[in-house]
């Protein structure tokens, strides 16, 4: 069973629904929960993604984020007790999401978060707290990078509940621009010239904030420079109306007023643009993946790999920041592409088609999770790496100590994934859980209880 309720949602699931179509001893369940109810980030989205008309739709709609919750925990409890599917799954961040993992969890059906582990550390976004709830309820949790994997094993989420997988908004990408190219006839419909900029602003912490919102807008107008497309997501068109900013915004000859696009129209906007400015973790991720530079009219991100790759900007909502980012990369675009890594760290297009198979695996218990008997644990136990376990992998190493590795550390004290295959190092630390102090084969390994090194 797949559960999506948002735009970004159906785009990020295109790549796996149309996966696991193609495995023969799938039984695809696809359910709408309909937090997004506009036609144009609902069903228009749906029949242009090519995915399969949901077999129901929960008509969550316009309510309260406790409303929208609970009506999605009736309405999903309902669904999953009729169809008694082996697994729920469900991607991101949003009231759905952390609706249908807690259901899931409470009723025994395993749940699998697709983008498991993005953190922004920020407990102030709705968003934030749906992710956490959604990775605690998870029995297999999707990671599109290993910082998100890193993320969920600093939380004490077993590394055997965690695959590194990609991102599947890489997958949708690769699989949809050649069709916005061809099919797509946005830049004539709208008139565009070979410069432009793509603004995107949806996020309550901008929106709900007449303070910040109005900044943006001023930012925005003052780029008088170049012209801007404005496609207005719903909430932001609500909020604006209501403001003094709507005058500003509504007469300012650079920006270009929209509802919201179709997928192809975006991706074909996006794909042409000179730079983007967003508050979309999304859209973060499409600029990357394009290489279109990008600026995040936010103070932080979950998606830190956009901004270590070169392809992303925090700049906040203060318009003097925003102008001179955005004139930085007016003034030398080339160079601002230069600078965006050639390899896209949120991977290589091929999430969906991993992500179904691991779920497949999982359903004929081929993909094994393990929990660590509770007697065993008092606290995690620190390990240092010495020449005679070198080499060996991290499996290797936890069959020798009779432990679980929770996370590793490299020299410096940067933490990794505990990836089974990967070989330890001299002088690495290892975090191990269930760890038996009379095992025959500790004495050949250097107890650093005391400290973790200090990351640099």
């Amino acid at each position: 069973m797949v559960i999506g309720g948002t735009r970004p949602e159906f785009i990020k699931l295109a790549s796996l629904i149309s996966n696991l179509q193609e495995i023969p001893q799938v039984d695809l369940i696809f359910i709408h929960s309909g937090q997004h109810f506009d036609e144009a980030m609902s069903d228009r989205i749906i029949e242009e993604l090519g995915l399969p008309d949901p077999v129901q739709n929960f008509d969550v709609g316009n309510r309260s984020d406790v409303q929208q919750i609970a009506k999605t925990l009736r309405e999903c409890e309902s669904a999953i007790r009729n169809y008694e599917p082996d697994i729920v799954l469900a991607e991101g961040d949003t009231n759905t999401v952390a609706a249908v993992a807690m259901t899931a969890k409470k009723i025994g059906t395993p749940f699998a978060h697709v983008e498991a582990g993005l953190r922004s550390f920020d407990r102030s976004m709705p968003e934030e707290v749906n992710r956490v709830i959604a990775d605690a309820c998870s029995e297999l949790c999707f990671c599109p990078t290993e910082i998100s994997a890193v993320n969920l094993c600093g939380e004490g989420v077993l590394p055997n509940r965690i695959r590194i997988t990609g991102n599947t908004i890489v997958d949708a990408c690769q699989k949809y621009l050649p069709k916005a190219f061809t099919k797509s006839n946005i830049l004539r419909e709208i008139g565009l010239s070979d410069r432009f900029g793509l603004v995107t602003i949806h996020r309550r912490e901008n929106v709900d904030n007449p303070e910040k919102l109005s900044r943006i807008i001023d930012a925005l107008c003052g780029l008088d420079e170049i012209d801007l497309v404005f496609p207005i997501h719903p909430r932001t068109q609500k909020r604006l109306a209501k403001s003094v900013s709507w005058q500003r915004t509504s007469t300012a000859p650079n920006l270009i007023l929209s509802s919201p696009l179709g997928y192809l129209d975006f991706l074909r906007l996006l794909a042409s643009s000179t730079l983007v400015l967003t508050d979309s973790g999304g859209v973060q991720e499409e600029a990357l993946t394009l290489r279109v530079p990008c600026l995040t009219l936010r103070e932080n991100t979950e998606r830190p790999e956009t901004v270590i790759a070169g392809g992303n900007r925090l700049v906040g909502t203060e318009p003097q920041l925003v102008k001179s980012s955005a004139r930085e990369i007016l003034s030398d675009r080339e160079r601002a592409v230069a600078g965006i890594a050639r390899e896209n760290p949120l991977g290589d297009g091929k999430a969906g088609a991993r992500i179904a198979k691991l779920c497949v695996d999982y359903c004929e218990n081929t993909y094994s999770t393990v929990t660590v008997s509770t007697p065993q644990l008092v606290a995690p136990i620190f390990l240092t790496v010495g020449t005679m376990e070198q080499g060996i992998t991290v499996t290797e190493f936890s069959d020798r100590v009779g432990g679980l590795v929770t996370m590793i550390y490299d020299k410096t004290g940067s933490p990794m994934f505990p990836n089974p295959d990967l070989c330890l190092e001299n002088g690495w630390s290892v975090c191990l859980l269930g760890h038996k102090p009379d095992h025959h084969n500790t004495r050949q390994i250097t107890k650093n209880i005391s400290t973790i090194p200090s990351r640099q």
